[in-house]
């Protein structure tokens, strides 16, 4: 595929960008369980509880989707350096390139994105 070194820089940007989020998400899941370890708090019982246990929630659940994120990323840069990136995984097809800018770490076609 033409044009890889376009893709290249959105990986790369948002590879950084997911770290980043990655590392702020760490460090805001680090701080919530040193609280809710430091309290005494009941989460059943104190209204503050549901609170932390929410956030701690929400925090776990966008670090999964960072990680994720991570390992689509470094997998389109792998498929960028082995020269399949672009080829739908399913048909072989080419990917359009406007679904590609919209998600360059795609894997599938538009007849196949069910899965990507």
């Amino acid at each position: 595929m033409e044009n890889t070194g376009r893709f290249r820089e959105l990986l790369e940007a948002e590879l950084a960008e997911s770290l980043a989020a990655q590392a702020t998400l760490s460090a805001d899941i680090a701080s919530v369980s040193d609280l809710r370890r430091d309290s005494n708090v009941d989460d059943e019982h104190d209204p503050e509880g549901s609170t932390i246990a929410f956030e701690l929630s929400q925090s776990a659940t966008l670090m999964r989707d960072a990680d994720s994120r991570i390992s689509e990323v470094e997998a389109a840069l792998a498929r960028i350096d082995a020269g399949t990136y672009g080829s739908c995984e399913v048909c072989g097809q080419p990917i359009a390139e406007g679904r590609l800018e919209a998600r360059p770490w795609t894997r599938f076609c538009i007849n196949h994105a069910g899965g990507g």
